[in-house]
């Protein structure tokens, strides 16, 4: 029953605090994202905002607006403006007189030239009409290209006679929001998703869209004829942190939720983490601590088993005792010498007995010590890929028991019980980075390693689904390395492989084995992947450093196993592929001839 109420404490206490803890990390990134984007944004729109009133500015602006019929007039305007904007990299730079007419553009010698046409309806024409400096967003009318439109008035001896307007393309930003962990969008007043890294989310509105916001939306033409829809949306809390669900299809997806408010422009910028992945991590941190305490409670119940042992056996001989000096009280005087004797031999057998107690308590307590360090050098990390493949078997031979395939089952309780025995010999070599010193690399073959390692990785790329293809050199000699270890480095390494190419069109990996110089053999896993960027090269091996988002990695693989291949003597190294994708090496020495006739 106390089993019960800790386990039930640890579920629903323990839960409960691993969460929050979990989604304060996830709100702190979140924050920072929504900072980059918010002044990647600000800083985007600052350096084209004083340019329409210098512009404004030029006589041959001020005199196209006094006489918008002169040819030649128009003909330099217009060269003037397309030369600007090439240089500038804005969108469209155009000139408007008091009825909304255009009589310039940037692009005038394109298909879909500004020129003629009318914008008196738009906010930023008006603005700039009565004298203010504009800024206005929306999707053009006869370009149907989204930008953001600065306007100014165009004074001519104090009088305004026409606008000016500048258009920027914030396109490229929106790029740069694609494939993240986080998803991006901004929204206008009205609420209705202009700019996202998620293109299904165009034009959809998180708040409803009332008739008032409709009518303020269709007479500024703010998104032409773009189909604006309502997103469905619920809001609500979790731990403490504000999250927004939002249904797709049969599916529905839970996010934290961080905004901020882009007062000049009067947007709102957020960014959206998905939840799923502080749920598992809080998952598997509370099934990490039961089985932490099922084997504190299997070692507390051979210490009590020992203890009953011993007071059985110190029981037994105290009644021996007893019944000793019973017999000896009734003996005669002639079995004085005997009796003697037989005290002696009591009082022996009383020392032995200390000392041994002695000594049991000595190695309990180093059983212990040895114990908590393997279980904290290796069981918090290292048992990830097996568990997960064990319990990706364990599944499946549910589902075969269910369809009555009883043999495969079998063979599915096979593979798991394999699996235990493999970790249960990661757990007697993996070290953290206090491994012990005096510990020798071994003979290993890489084939058998190789083969080993791909059976753990199985799961994880098949989840990715990857393509694995396999090259190993023929007749390899073998490598001075340690078995376990250097399997170990290898999942890591290919792990990290199958997370690279997770959701790519090319999703290949390539692992190769082969004799690179006299003396070494080299193992080579390549992705498809992004690759490394050059300025985090350096740092890629430093303990706690990863490029993953909230709740993919700790960034401790890589980093033990660079120091797991230096203890071997060789090195791990990084670097990118000429056709795209990361190429992760692990260079290794030959065995010598001693280590092979140890080994034989």
């Amino acid at each position: 029953m106390a089993c019960l109420v800790v386990v039930a404490a640890v579920i629903f206490g323990g839960g409960s605090i691993v969460s929050r803890s979990y989604m304060e990390e996830t709100a702190a990134q979140a924050q920072t994202t929504l900072r980059l984007a918010v002044a990647a944004l600000e800083g985007h729109l600052k350096r084209y905002e004083a340019l329409p009133a210098l512009i404004a500015d030029q006589e041959n602006v001020k005199n196209l607006v006094q006489r918008p019929d002169d040819k030649r007039l128009q003909a330099v305007t217009n060269t003037y403006l397309k030369e600007i904007n090439a240089l500038l990299t804005s969108s469209d730079i155009y000139v408007m007189t008091m009825d909304g007419n255009t009589v310039a553009a940037s692009n005038y010698d394109e298909p879909l030239s500004f020129v003629g046409e009318n914008f008196s309806y738009r906010p930023y024409f008006q603005e700039a009409a009565s004298g203010a400096q504009s800024r206005f967003y929306a999707l053009g009318t006869t370009s149907q290209k989204r930008g953001y439109y600065f306007g100014s008035p165009i004074r001519v001896a104090g009088e305004i006679r026409g606008v000016i307007v500048f258009k920027v393309d914030i396109d490229a930003i929106e790029r740069s929001w694609n494939g993240g962990d986080s998803r991006i969008f901004v929204s206008d007043p009205e609420g209705i998703i202009f700019m996202t890294g998620s293109p299904e989310w165009l034009y959809a509105a998180i708040e409803p869209l009332t008739a008032e916001r409709l009518a303020r939306t269709e007479t500024s033409r703010r998104y032409a004829d773009a189909k604006l829809r309502e997103l469905p949306v619920k809001r609500g809390t979790y731990v403490g942190q504000a999250t927004m669900t939002i249904s797709g299809g049969s599916s529905e997806r839970e996010y934290l939720v961080a905004s901020a408010q882009m007062e000049d422009a009067g947007w709102s910028v957020n960014v959206l983490v998905d939840t799923g992945t502080v749920r598992a991590q809080t998952k598997t941190t509370i099934v990490a601590v039961l089985l932490f305490l099922g084997l504190a409670g299997l070692f507390l119940a051979v210490i009590l088993q020992r203890r009953s042992r011993s007071n059985e056996r110190m029981q037994m001989q105290a009644h021996a005792k007893e019944e000793l000096e019973r017999r000896v009280a009734e003996r005669t005087d002639d079995l004085a010498r005997v009796n003697s004797m037989i005290e002696k031999e009591i009082a022996e057998r009383r020392l032995t007995e200390q000392r041994l107690r002695q000594t049991q308590a000595d190695l309990i307590q180093a059983g212990k010590l040895a114990g908590l360090g393997r279980m904290s050098a290796a069981l918090s990390h290292e048992f990830n890929q097996p568990l997960a493949a064990a319990k990706t078997y364990a599944e499946s031979a549910a589902m075969l028991i269910g369809l009555g395939r009883i043999d495969e089952a079998t063979d599915n309780v096979r593979r798991i019980s394999a699996l235990i025995d493999r970790m249960a010999s990661i757990s007697r070599h993996l070290r953290n980075f206090a491994r012990k010193p005096k510990e020798k690399p071994g003979t290993v073959s890489l084939e058998e390693v190789i083969g080993d390692t791909l059976e753990i990785v199985a799961a994880r790329v098949g989840a990715a689904k990857a393509e694995l293809q396999v090259t190993i050199e023929k007749d390899l000699p073998p490598v001075q390395a340690g078995a376990v270890r250097l399997q170990q480095v290898l999942v890591n390494v290919i792990t990290n492989a199958a997370d690279a190419v997770e959701g790519l069109a090319d999703r290949t990996i390539e692992v190769s084995a082969f004799v690179e110089d006299e003396g070494k053999v080299s193992i080579a896993v390549r992705d498809r992947g992004a690759g490394v960027p050059a300025a985090i090269q350096e740092r890629i091996f430093d303990p706690f450093f990863t490029t993953k988002g909230v709740g993919k990695g700790l960034g401790l693989g890589l980093s033990i196993s660079y120091n797991i291949v230096k203890d071997f003597g060789g090195r791990l190294i990084v670097r990118n592929h000429s056709e795209g994708g990361a190429v992760f090496k692990v260079e290794l020495d030959v065995a010598s001839e001693t280590a092979l006739e140890a080994a034989e």
